[in-house]
């Protein structure tokens, strides 16, 4: 199965994906997110793909985990953040 996540990056107003696979190991994503950049890409660039990918699937396991919030709470909070 494969899910791809949109992202803009440092290195490119290119909407970047990235392809996560079930059951790949980090070194596996790691090499997949470096074959999909350019090979001008900084190591700035890298980071920041690396960074994305990561997030992406922590955001992934808090869904899974049953971290979320319905959307009428959520701007229910930021309402008051905005009002501080």
């Amino acid at each position: 199965m494969l899910a791809v996540e949109r992202r803009r990056g440092p290195c490119g107003n290119r909407a970047r994906r990235y392809p996560t696979y079930a059951m790949a190991t980090a070194k596996q994503d790691v090499r997949r997110v470096l074959d999909g950049l350019p090979e001008g890409a900084s190591l700035e660039d890298i980071q920041y793909h690396l960074y994305v990918l990561q997030r992406i699937e922590r955001g992934r396991e808090d869904v899974e985990a049953g971290r979320v919030l319905p959307q009428n709470e959520v701007e229910q909070r930021l309402a008051r953040w905005l009002n501080e």
